[in-house]
């Protein structure tokens, strides 16, 4: 973290030379009044700490259990690790502010605060759609799953969604860089969100908003399309199987996943897609806290309501947990 503080601030002096910039901005957080501080601290300590614990019971389970050692599991462990890790870009710092009573943070924190929040939302969709082809190949083609799905493609399926994910966010990051941000250097915002800060430039912004459109754009469509295309192949080959218990065996296996891919682009046409009577800063905060907040804290329930497997592994985690210390 402290290298790449270094790292932006030598960035920026190269590009900025002797201009005048901010050295932090002051993040207004999710409202202004005072009585209402101690609320949002208590209800994002406590959706904190249930992410945290959640997400970290199935890592753990999985890590601990060799019946979950399957290629689905490890995208979903690593799911789990980028759920945490988005969370900890943002509420962290925000739970801090309010206890504080400062609203500080640094232009390089700020700048490396929403590098991270990029990597760790963009490599949530790229997942997903990975998890959609495990899926897919798992019904589509059982047969083949083996060949399919060896130790060293579901490597290559995991490293590559968090190479991309890096890329996109290097991409955001060089580009606003080069901005400058003269007097004004209040964000309407819990965290350093791309939009916020773009909106707060004094430079031309329009090479940015042109490569946030785009990339933005390939972001969500190539994973979409995965999931789409796996999920219609899925369901065509689940209404060939004759009996209702192998249709409903067939639907199980991916019942997790495609709760939580409803959850993760129904919030993307929710609050992105639809008019709304909110004010455009407002929209830009219920997004960023559905995100970060929200589905990080939502997918551990998800996946240990509606999946056996790791409902079963849980308890065995638990109750190991629980009897160890009373082992002589």
């Amino acid at each position: 973290m402290k290298i790449l503080c270094s790292f932006l601030q030598i960035f920026r002096n190269m590009h900025q030379g002797n201009q005048t910039t901010v050295s932090e901005f002051l993040l207004l957080g999710l409202s202004n009044q005072p009585e209402q501080q101690k609320l949002l601290f208590v209800l994002f300590l406590g959706m904190y700490l249930v992410t945290v614990v959640g997400n970290g019971l199935i890592i753990l389970a999985i890590g601990l259990d060799s019946y979950l050692h399957t290629p689905m599991y490890l995208f979903l462990a690593n799911l789990s690790f980028a759920d945490i890790s988005s969370i900890s870009t943002s509420v962290p710092k925000m739970l801090m502010n309010i206890h504080t009573k400062s609203q500080s943070i640094s232009y390089e924190s700020c700048i490396t605060q929403m590098y991270f929040s990029i990597v760790f939302v963009v490599i949530d969709n790229f997942l997903l759609g990975v998890m959609a082809y495990d899926r897919f190949v798992a019904i589509c083609h059982p047969l083949n799953y083996r060949s399919s799905m060896q130790p060293r493609i579901c490597i290559l399926l995991t490293v590559i969604p968090w190479l991309l994910s890096n890329i996109v966010a290097l991409i955001h990051t060089l580009l606003l860089l080069r901005l400058i941000f003269c007097d004004s250097h209040t964000l309407p915002h819990f965290f350093c969100d791309l939009a916020p800060l773009l909106k707060l430039s004094c430079s031309d912004t329009m090479i940015n908003e042109l490569a946030l459109f785009i990339v933005g754009l390939l972001v969500i469509i190539f994973p979409f399309a995965l999931i789409l295309f796996s999920y219609i192949c899925i369901v065509r080959a689940v209404l060939r199987i004759s009996s209702i218990e192998g249709k409903w065996k067939a639907f199980s296996t991916c019942g997790s996943h495609l709760t939580v891919v409803l959850l993760f682009y129904g919030t993307i046409i929710g609050v992105y897609f639809f008019p709304s009577s909110t004010h455009r800063d407002d929209k830009d905060k219920i997004g960023a806290v559905m995100f970060t907040v929200v589905t990080p804290m939502m997918n551990p329930f998800i996946y240990s309501l509606k999946n056996k497997d790791m409902k079963g592994a849980l308890r065995k985690l638990i109750s190991r947990k629980i009897f160890l210390p009373l082992t002589p």
